[in-house]
């Protein structure tokens, strides 16, 4: 990534799109302390199992793993630290407020560098059910055929 241009991808939430239909997404900015950013920039990062949770008109991310920088030494913080979101008042509002309605959540689905400033990528979400999964799935693997055989066609001609 060039300095200074261009947007460079850190972690993404690949789970979030299989355990949640996503409504809205919306762009945050991290609250964190240099040797995170530097781990960061190493590409040391995790959103397994991490969730968003709004508090005092708040949103702060749990369980996001940063892992510690090695050149760090005392300056290096807790890996699973609750980190605040950079929202506008009224995001968290709006998101506080949908998210109280059954079966929403608010999930991270990915964390990467917007120039030099760490962004990530929330969204509003309601839960799958089982045998919606199922249904994903086999759309997804319906259409890998029909792409493989499409594929294989157009080679024979």
């Amino acid at each position: 990534m060039a300095k200074g241009k261009g947007t460079k991808l850190i972690a993404q939430n690949k789970k979030a799109y299989h355990d949640y239909f996503i409504e809205e997404t919306i762009q945050a900015g991290l609250s964190l302390v240099g040797t995170e950013v530097k781990s960061l920039r190493a590409g040391k990062c995790s959103l397994k199992e991490s969730f968003i949770r709004m508090e005092n008109g708040e949103a702060f991310v749990y369980n996001m793993h940063i892992s510690p920088y090695e050149q760090g030494n005392i300056f290096n913080k807790d890996p699973l630290r609750p980190r605040r979101l950079l929202l506008h008042k009224s995001e968290i509002r709006k998101l506080t407020h949908e998210s109280q309605a059954a079966g929403y959540t608010v999930v991270p689905l990915k964390v990467y560098f917007d120039r030099s400033l760490v962004k990530m990528d929330i969204a509003l979400a309601k839960g799958k059910k089982l045998y919606d999964k199922r249904d994903t799935i086999a759309k997804n693997d319906m259409r890998r055929q029909a792409e493989k055989d499409f594929k294989i066609r157009n080679l024979t001609l």
